[in-house]
Protein backbone atom coordinates (compact mmCIF):
# COMPACT_ATOMS: atom_id res chain seq x y z
CA UNK A 1 0.00 0.00 0.00
CA UNK A 2 1.14 3.51 -1.09
CA UNK A 3 2.65 5.83 2.28
CA UNK A 4 1.96 9.30 2.14
CA UNK A 5 4.47 11.65 2.73
CA UNK A 6 2.92 14.50 4.38
CA UNK A 7 4.11 18.08 5.14
CA UNK A 8 5.62 18.40 8.81
CA UNK A 9 5.05 20.54 11.44
CA UNK A 10 8.61 22.04 12.00
CA UNK A 11 7.53 24.45 14.86
CA UNK A 12 4.31 24.69 17.23
CA UNK A 13 3.08 28.02 15.22
CA UNK A 14 3.60 26.35 11.91
CA UNK A 15 0.26 25.80 9.88
CA UNK A 16 1.72 25.89 6.56
CA UNK A 17 5.18 25.68 4.62
CA UNK A 18 6.76 26.08 0.89
CA UNK A 19 8.09 23.16 -0.87
CA UNK A 20 12.30 24.68 -1.66
CA UNK A 21 13.68 21.88 -3.49
CA UNK A 22 13.36 18.21 -4.03
CA UNK A 23 16.64 16.04 -3.62
CA UNK A 24 14.87 12.70 -4.83
CA UNK A 25 12.78 12.70 -8.13
CA UNK A 26 10.41 10.02 -9.21
CA UNK A 27 11.84 6.64 -9.66
CA UNK A 28 14.29 6.77 -6.94
CA UNK A 29 15.18 4.67 -4.41
CA UNK A 30 14.47 6.00 -0.60
CA UNK A 31 16.16 5.33 2.32
CA UNK A 32 14.96 5.87 5.93
CA UNK A 33 17.14 9.33 6.84
CA UNK A 34 17.69 10.11 3.50
CA UNK A 35 17.01 13.98 2.69
CA UNK A 36 14.54 14.08 0.14
CA UNK A 37 13.37 17.72 0.10
CA UNK A 38 13.72 20.96 1.66
CA UNK A 39 10.76 22.65 2.99
CA UNK A 40 11.05 26.64 3.54
CA UNK A 41 9.11 27.71 6.79
CA UNK A 42 8.33 31.39 8.07
CA UNK A 43 11.83 31.36 9.45
CA UNK A 44 14.57 29.15 7.40
CA UNK A 45 14.59 26.50 4.98
CA UNK A 46 15.14 22.67 6.70
CA UNK A 47 16.45 19.35 5.43
CA UNK A 48 13.55 16.82 6.07
CA UNK A 49 14.34 13.33 6.10
CA UNK A 50 12.32 9.94 4.46
CA UNK A 51 10.94 7.69 7.73
CA UNK A 52 10.88 4.57 5.15
CA UNK A 53 12.16 2.91 2.78
CA UNK A 54 10.54 2.67 -0.32
CA UNK A 55 10.71 4.11 -4.07
CA UNK A 56 9.29 7.94 -4.85
CA UNK A 57 6.24 7.32 -7.04
CA UNK A 58 4.76 10.24 -7.00
CA UNK A 59 5.80 13.76 -6.43
CA UNK A 60 2.20 15.45 -5.22
CA UNK A 61 3.37 19.26 -4.54
CA UNK A 62 6.71 20.43 -6.56
CA UNK A 63 9.43 22.57 -6.29
CA UNK A 64 8.11 26.21 -5.54
CA UNK A 65 4.80 25.27 -4.13
CA UNK A 66 3.47 27.60 -1.71
CA UNK A 67 0.72 27.44 1.45
CA UNK A 68 1.02 23.29 1.55
CA UNK A 69 -0.82 22.59 4.55
CA UNK A 70 1.05 21.19 7.48
CA UNK A 71 -0.18 17.08 7.37
CA UNK A 72 -1.09 17.43 3.91
CA UNK A 73 0.68 14.70 1.02
CA UNK A 74 3.68 16.03 -0.60
CA UNK A 75 4.58 12.59 -1.86
CA UNK A 76 3.41 9.28 -2.41
CA UNK A 77 6.04 5.96 -1.52
CA UNK A 78 5.84 2.72 -2.94
CA UNK A 79 6.80 0.28 -0.87
CA UNK A 80 8.88 -2.75 -1.77
CA UNK A 81 7.23 -5.02 -4.45
CA UNK A 82 4.98 -2.41 -5.38
CA UNK A 83 4.41 -1.25 -8.70
CA UNK A 84 3.15 2.10 -10.67
CA UNK A 85 -0.29 0.58 -10.92
CA UNK A 86 -0.48 1.18 -7.23
CA UNK A 87 -0.64 4.91 -8.16
CA UNK A 88 -3.81 5.11 -9.64
CA UNK A 89 -5.69 5.13 -7.21
CA UNK A 90 -3.46 7.39 -4.80
CA UNK A 91 -4.66 11.38 -4.95
CA UNK A 92 -3.22 14.41 -3.26
CA UNK A 93 -4.47 14.27 0.28
CA UNK A 94 -6.93 16.23 2.50
CA UNK A 95 -5.17 18.22 5.07
CA UNK A 96 -5.83 16.53 8.17
CA UNK A 97 -7.41 18.68 11.23
CA UNK A 98 -3.43 20.31 12.99
CA UNK A 99 -4.75 20.67 16.93
CA UNK A 100 -4.42 23.85 18.09
CA UNK A 101 -1.41 24.61 21.20
CA UNK A 102 -1.43 27.20 23.38
CA UNK A 103 0.66 30.48 22.39
CA UNK A 104 2.90 29.85 25.48
CA UNK A 105 3.73 26.14 25.08
CA UNK A 106 7.89 25.05 25.07
CA UNK A 107 8.43 23.72 21.24
CA UNK A 108 9.22 20.16 21.42
CA UNK A 109 12.76 19.44 21.02
CA UNK A 110 14.88 18.70 17.93
CA UNK A 111 18.19 17.52 17.70
CA UNK A 112 18.86 18.18 14.73
CA UNK A 113 18.70 20.41 11.57
CA UNK A 114 16.97 17.94 10.24
CA UNK A 115 13.29 17.20 10.59
CA UNK A 116 11.45 13.95 10.00
CA UNK A 117 8.72 13.55 7.35
CA UNK A 118 5.75 12.21 8.54
CA UNK A 119 3.86 9.10 7.04
CA UNK A 120 0.20 7.82 6.78
CA UNK A 121 -0.49 4.47 5.68
CA UNK A 122 -4.23 4.81 6.83
CA UNK A 123 -6.52 7.36 4.32
CA UNK A 124 -7.04 11.22 5.81
CA UNK A 125 -9.49 12.67 7.03
CA UNK A 126 -12.07 13.39 4.34
CA UNK A 127 -10.84 11.24 2.31
CA UNK A 128 -12.21 7.83 0.67
CA UNK A 129 -10.12 4.59 1.30
CA UNK A 130 -8.42 5.07 -2.34
CA UNK A 131 -6.80 8.44 -0.73
CA UNK A 132 -9.04 10.47 -3.22
CA UNK A 133 -10.81 13.32 -1.34
CA UNK A 134 -14.71 13.50 -0.72
CA UNK A 135 -16.43 16.33 -1.83
CA UNK A 136 -19.39 16.12 0.99
CA UNK A 137 -19.95 17.90 4.54
CA UNK A 138 -21.35 15.92 7.63
CA UNK A 139 -24.64 16.78 6.39
CA UNK A 140 -24.13 15.08 2.68
CA UNK A 141 -23.87 18.90 1.06
CA UNK A 142 -21.55 19.07 -1.62
CA UNK A 143 -18.52 21.11 -0.61
CA UNK A 144 -15.29 22.02 -2.26
CA UNK A 145 -11.66 21.81 -1.32
CA UNK A 146 -9.64 25.24 -1.57
CA UNK A 147 -5.99 25.41 -1.28
CA UNK A 148 -5.38 28.08 2.10
CA UNK A 149 -3.77 30.90 -0.42
CA UNK A 150 -6.89 30.60 -2.52
CA UNK A 151 -9.24 30.86 0.11
CA UNK A 152 -7.62 33.85 1.39
CA UNK A 153 -7.02 35.78 -1.48
CA UNK A 154 -11.03 34.57 -2.50
CA UNK A 155 -11.63 36.48 0.90
CA UNK A 156 -9.80 39.85 0.11
CA UNK A 157 -11.27 40.36 -3.30
CA UNK A 158 -14.91 39.13 -2.32
CA UNK A 159 -14.50 36.85 -5.11
CA UNK A 160 -17.40 33.84 -4.61
CA UNK A 161 -15.39 30.44 -4.54
CA UNK A 162 -19.16 29.00 -5.30
CA UNK A 163 -18.96 29.72 -9.43
CA UNK A 164 -15.54 28.66 -9.77
CA UNK A 165 -14.43 25.33 -11.06
CA UNK A 166 -10.91 24.61 -9.35
CA UNK A 167 -7.68 23.80 -11.55
CA UNK A 168 -6.00 21.68 -8.86
CA UNK A 169 -6.16 18.23 -8.16
CA UNK A 170 -9.45 16.43 -7.93
CA UNK A 171 -10.92 20.28 -8.38
CA UNK A 172 -8.91 21.50 -6.02
CA UNK A 173 -9.15 25.35 -6.21
CA UNK A 174 -5.93 27.25 -6.43
CA UNK A 175 -4.11 30.36 -6.41
CA UNK A 176 -3.96 30.57 -10.13
CA UNK A 177 -7.72 29.91 -10.71
CA UNK A 178 -8.54 33.15 -8.50
CA UNK A 179 -6.28 34.92 -10.61
CA UNK A 180 -8.07 34.20 -13.22
CA UNK A 181 -11.41 35.08 -12.02
CA UNK A 182 -10.16 38.54 -11.09
CA UNK A 183 -8.57 38.69 -14.28
CA UNK A 184 -12.06 37.88 -15.73
CA UNK A 185 -13.74 40.77 -13.22
CA UNK A 186 -11.08 43.51 -14.80
CA UNK A 187 -12.43 42.88 -17.90
CA UNK A 188 -15.99 43.35 -17.32
CA UNK A 189 -17.78 46.51 -17.46
CA UNK A 190 -17.28 48.63 -14.05
CA UNK A 191 -20.57 50.06 -12.25
CA UNK A 192 -20.00 53.45 -10.84
CA UNK A 193 -18.86 53.50 -7.13
CA UNK A 194 -20.64 54.58 -4.43
CA UNK A 195 -19.43 56.32 -1.48
CA UNK A 196 -19.31 53.83 1.55
CA UNK A 197 -21.55 53.70 4.40
CA UNK A 198 -19.62 54.76 7.37
CA UNK A 199 -19.79 51.06 9.02
CA UNK A 200 -18.69 49.44 6.18
CA UNK A 201 -15.12 51.53 6.24
CA UNK A 202 -13.37 48.42 6.84
CA UNK A 203 -14.92 46.60 3.90
CA UNK A 204 -14.01 49.46 1.89
CA UNK A 205 -10.62 49.94 2.85
CA UNK A 206 -9.99 46.01 1.50
CA UNK A 207 -11.57 46.73 -1.63
CA UNK A 208 -9.02 50.21 -2.56
CA UNK A 209 -6.00 47.93 -1.68
CA UNK A 210 -7.25 45.46 -4.55
CA UNK A 211 -7.90 48.12 -6.83
CA UNK A 212 -6.01 49.00 -10.14
CA UNK A 213 -3.46 52.16 -9.47
CA UNK A 214 -5.58 55.57 -10.09
CA UNK A 215 -4.50 57.43 -13.47
CA UNK A 216 -1.09 59.00 -13.21
CA UNK A 217 0.23 56.54 -10.49
CA UNK A 218 4.33 56.29 -11.38
CA UNK A 219 5.31 52.48 -12.38
CA UNK A 220 5.90 49.96 -9.68
CA UNK A 221 7.01 46.66 -9.63
CA UNK A 222 5.01 43.88 -7.09
CA UNK A 223 6.99 41.88 -5.17
CA UNK A 224 4.92 38.62 -4.15
CA UNK A 225 4.81 37.73 -0.34
CA UNK A 226 7.37 35.28 1.34
CA UNK A 227 5.78 33.15 3.81
CA UNK A 228 8.47 34.59 6.26
CA UNK A 229 7.03 38.52 5.08
CA UNK A 230 3.36 37.24 5.93
CA UNK A 231 4.48 35.70 9.30
CA UNK A 232 6.20 39.13 10.44
CA UNK A 233 3.51 41.16 9.30
CA UNK A 234 0.65 39.05 11.05
CA UNK A 235 2.72 38.87 14.38
CA UNK A 236 3.66 42.31 14.48
CA UNK A 237 -0.03 43.15 13.71
CA UNK A 238 -0.89 41.44 16.43
CA UNK A 239 1.33 42.61 19.17
CA UNK A 240 0.91 46.10 18.28
CA UNK A 241 -3.21 45.35 18.51
CA UNK A 242 -3.43 43.42 21.30
CA UNK A 243 0.22 44.40 23.77
CA UNK A 244 -0.79 48.26 25.05
CA UNK A 245 3.31 49.13 24.64
CA UNK A 246 4.66 51.62 26.48
CA UNK A 247 8.18 53.39 26.37
CA UNK A 248 11.24 54.10 28.26
CA UNK A 249 14.30 55.50 27.21
CA UNK A 250 18.11 55.98 29.20
CA UNK A 251 21.33 57.97 27.43
CA UNK A 252 24.23 55.01 28.19
CA UNK A 253 27.96 56.80 28.40
CA UNK A 254 29.87 53.88 26.68
CA UNK A 255 33.57 55.49 26.91
CA UNK A 256 34.75 53.21 29.52
CA UNK A 257 32.78 50.23 27.36
CA UNK A 258 34.68 50.90 24.45
CA UNK A 259 37.97 51.10 26.04
CA UNK A 260 37.31 47.69 28.09
CA UNK A 261 36.45 46.47 25.02
CA UNK A 262 39.49 46.70 22.99
CA UNK A 263 41.76 46.37 25.87
CA UNK A 264 40.24 42.53 25.88
CA UNK A 265 40.23 42.60 21.90
CA UNK A 266 44.03 43.66 22.30
CA UNK A 267 44.67 40.56 24.32
CA UNK A 268 43.01 38.10 22.35
CA UNK A 269 45.40 39.94 19.28
CA UNK A 270 48.34 39.28 21.30
CA UNK A 271 48.25 35.89 22.02
CA UNK A 272 47.75 34.92 18.36
CA UNK A 273 45.12 32.71 18.43
CA UNK A 274 42.38 35.13 17.93
CA UNK A 275 40.14 33.39 20.44
CA UNK A 276 37.11 35.98 20.30
CA UNK A 277 36.57 39.06 19.51
CA UNK A 278 33.80 40.96 21.36
CA UNK A 279 31.39 43.71 19.98
CA UNK A 280 29.61 46.05 21.15
CA UNK A 281 26.52 44.02 20.92
CA UNK A 282 27.66 41.05 22.76
CA UNK A 283 28.66 43.58 25.93
CA UNK A 284 24.57 44.70 25.92
CA UNK A 285 23.37 41.44 25.54
CA UNK A 286 25.68 40.13 28.81
CA UNK A 287 24.40 43.43 30.67
CA UNK A 288 20.67 42.46 29.57
CA UNK A 289 20.95 39.06 31.08
CA UNK A 290 22.29 40.11 34.04
CA UNK A 291 20.07 43.04 34.59
CA UNK A 292 17.16 40.73 34.03
CA UNK A 293 18.63 38.06 36.62
CA UNK A 294 18.60 41.57 39.10
CA UNK A 295 14.97 42.39 38.26
CA UNK A 296 13.41 39.34 37.20
CA UNK A 297 10.17 40.66 37.02
CA UNK A 298 10.65 42.05 34.05
CA UNK A 299 11.60 38.71 32.46
CA UNK A 300 8.54 37.50 31.77
CA UNK A 301 5.49 37.14 29.47
CA UNK A 302 1.87 37.05 28.95
CA UNK A 303 -0.69 34.01 29.01
CA UNK A 304 -4.44 33.71 28.98
CA UNK A 305 -4.35 32.88 32.67
CA UNK A 306 -0.99 33.97 34.64
CA UNK A 307 2.01 35.97 33.89
CA UNK A 308 5.17 33.68 33.44
CA UNK A 309 8.11 34.80 35.48
CA UNK A 310 11.25 32.76 34.44
CA UNK A 311 14.43 31.68 35.96
CA UNK A 312 16.62 32.04 33.27
CA UNK A 313 16.86 34.86 30.98
CA UNK A 314 17.02 33.64 27.03
CA UNK A 315 17.55 36.72 24.66
CA UNK A 316 16.17 36.73 21.07
CA UNK A 317 18.83 38.83 19.00
CA UNK A 318 17.05 40.59 15.97
CA UNK A 319 19.26 39.66 12.65
CA UNK A 320 18.48 40.96 9.25
CA UNK A 321 18.28 38.64 6.50
CA UNK A 322 16.91 38.87 2.87
CA UNK A 323 13.06 39.82 2.74
CA UNK A 324 12.50 39.88 6.53
CA UNK A 325 14.63 39.24 9.96
CA UNK A 326 15.17 36.64 12.07
CA UNK A 327 15.30 36.28 15.72
CA UNK A 328 18.35 33.23 16.82
CA UNK A 329 18.36 33.03 20.66
CA UNK A 330 21.20 33.07 23.15
CA UNK A 331 20.13 30.45 25.47
CA UNK A 332 21.13 31.09 29.34
CA UNK A 333 22.62 34.20 28.29
CA UNK A 334 22.88 34.99 32.46
CA UNK A 335 25.77 31.93 32.55
CA UNK A 336 28.13 32.71 29.68
CA UNK A 337 30.66 35.30 29.91
CA UNK A 338 31.47 37.41 27.15
CA UNK A 339 33.81 35.27 24.97
CA UNK A 340 31.18 32.63 24.81
CA UNK A 341 28.46 35.23 24.01
CA UNK A 342 30.51 36.27 21.35
CA UNK A 343 31.10 33.11 19.40
CA UNK A 344 27.63 32.29 19.61
CA UNK A 345 26.52 35.21 18.46
CA UNK A 346 28.64 34.85 15.42
CA UNK A 347 27.31 31.86 14.36
CA UNK A 348 23.79 32.34 15.27
CA UNK A 349 24.25 35.13 12.48
CA UNK A 350 25.92 33.16 9.88
CA UNK A 351 23.49 30.58 10.17
CA UNK A 352 20.57 32.93 9.94
CA UNK A 353 22.03 34.81 6.37
CA UNK A 354 22.17 31.55 5.23
CA UNK A 355 18.81 30.46 5.91
CA UNK A 356 20.41 27.20 7.85
CA UNK A 357 19.12 27.74 11.57
CA UNK A 358 17.56 25.13 13.21
CA UNK A 359 14.04 25.39 15.09
CA UNK A 360 15.54 25.04 18.52
CA UNK A 361 18.16 28.15 17.53
CA UNK A 362 15.12 30.62 16.46
CA UNK A 363 12.06 29.46 19.01
CA UNK A 364 11.59 30.64 22.50
CA UNK A 365 13.61 33.45 24.07
CA UNK A 366 12.32 35.60 27.37
CA UNK A 367 13.06 38.81 26.12
CA UNK A 368 14.59 40.29 22.82
CA UNK A 369 17.14 43.12 21.49
CA UNK A 370 17.23 45.16 18.11
CA UNK A 371 20.20 46.94 17.35
CA UNK A 372 20.00 49.53 14.91
CA UNK A 373 23.33 51.28 15.90
CA UNK A 374 25.53 50.36 13.18
CA UNK A 375 22.83 51.82 10.32
CA UNK A 376 23.41 55.15 12.55
CA UNK A 377 19.82 55.22 13.86
CA UNK A 378 19.85 57.32 16.39
CA UNK A 379 16.94 56.03 18.62
CA UNK A 380 13.90 54.14 17.94
CA UNK A 381 10.78 52.63 18.99
CA UNK A 382 10.77 48.71 18.90
CA UNK A 383 7.49 46.49 18.37
CA UNK A 384 7.23 43.74 21.06
CA UNK A 385 8.29 40.12 20.01
CA UNK A 386 4.84 38.36 21.39
CA UNK A 387 4.27 36.56 23.55
CA UNK A 388 7.46 38.17 24.68
CA UNK A 389 7.25 40.90 27.48
CA UNK A 390 10.03 43.09 26.54
CA UNK A 391 12.50 44.24 23.74
CA UNK A 392 15.31 46.72 24.07
CA UNK A 393 16.29 48.64 20.86
CA UNK A 394 19.39 50.14 20.84
CA UNK A 395 21.01 53.35 19.25
CA UNK A 396 24.33 54.17 17.60
CA UNK A 397 27.10 55.15 20.24
CA UNK A 398 28.05 58.98 19.02
CA UNK A 399 29.77 61.64 20.56
CA UNK A 400 27.78 63.84 22.67
CA UNK A 401 27.80 67.17 24.34
CA UNK A 402 27.04 66.10 28.31
CA UNK A 403 27.54 67.57 31.41
CA UNK A 404 30.17 66.29 33.99
CA UNK A 405 30.29 67.58 37.54
CA UNK A 406 28.74 71.24 36.49
CA UNK A 407 30.89 71.39 33.49
CA UNK A 408 30.36 70.91 29.64
CA UNK A 409 32.07 67.79 28.59
CA UNK A 410 31.95 65.41 25.36
CA UNK A 411 31.27 61.72 25.94
CA UNK A 412 30.46 58.70 23.66
CA UNK A 413 26.37 57.86 24.32
CA UNK A 414 23.94 55.86 23.25
CA UNK A 415 20.51 55.42 23.74
CA UNK A 416 18.25 52.67 24.50
CA UNK A 417 14.82 52.01 24.68
CA UNK A 418 12.65 49.92 26.11
CA UNK A 419 9.54 48.61 24.51
CA UNK A 420 7.00 46.93 27.07
CA UNK A 421 3.60 45.57 27.33
CA UNK A 422 1.87 46.71 30.23
CA UNK A 423 -0.03 43.70 30.64
CA UNK A 424 3.43 41.87 32.41
CA UNK A 425 5.47 44.66 33.11
CA UNK A 426 4.54 47.74 35.19
CA UNK A 427 6.31 50.88 34.58
CA UNK A 428 8.77 51.45 37.56
CA UNK A 429 9.87 47.35 36.80
CA UNK A 430 10.95 49.02 33.69
CA UNK A 431 12.58 51.74 34.60
CA UNK A 432 14.23 49.35 37.87
CA UNK A 433 15.27 46.97 34.81
CA UNK A 434 16.90 50.17 32.59
CA UNK A 435 18.52 51.36 35.89
CA UNK A 436 20.59 48.24 36.48
CA UNK A 437 21.11 47.67 32.48
CA UNK A 438 22.49 51.35 32.55
CA UNK A 439 25.01 50.69 35.34
CA UNK A 440 26.14 47.88 34.24
CA UNK A 441 27.30 49.44 30.32
CA UNK A 442 28.68 52.33 32.26
CA UNK A 443 30.87 50.45 34.70
CA UNK A 444 31.30 47.35 32.35
CA UNK A 445 34.18 45.61 34.64
CA UNK A 446 31.06 44.73 36.94
CA UNK A 447 29.91 42.19 34.08
CA UNK A 448 33.18 40.35 33.96
CA UNK A 449 32.61 39.89 37.92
Amino acid sequence: MTIKITMPALSPTMTEGAIAKWHKREGDAIKSGDVIAEVETDKATVEVEASEDGILGRIVQPEGAKGVKVNETIALLLEEGETADALKGAGSAVPAPVAAKPVLDSPAPVTTPSATIPSSRAPASGASASGAPVATSNNGAERQFVSPLARRMAEQAGVDLGGLKGSGPHGRIVKSDIEAALAGQADAPRPAVRLPAPASLGAARKALALAPPAAGTPGYTEVPHSTMRRVIAKRLAESKRDAPHFYLSVDCQVDNLLALRADLNGRASKDGAGAYKISLNDFVIRAMAIALRKVPAANASWGADAVRIYDGVDVSVAVAIPGGLITPVVRAAHAKGLAEIAHEMKSLAEKARAGKLAPEEYQGGTVSLSNLGMYGVKEFFAVINPPQGCILAVGAAERRPVVKEGALAVATVMSCTLSVDHRVVDGAVGAEFLAAFKKLIEDPVTMLL
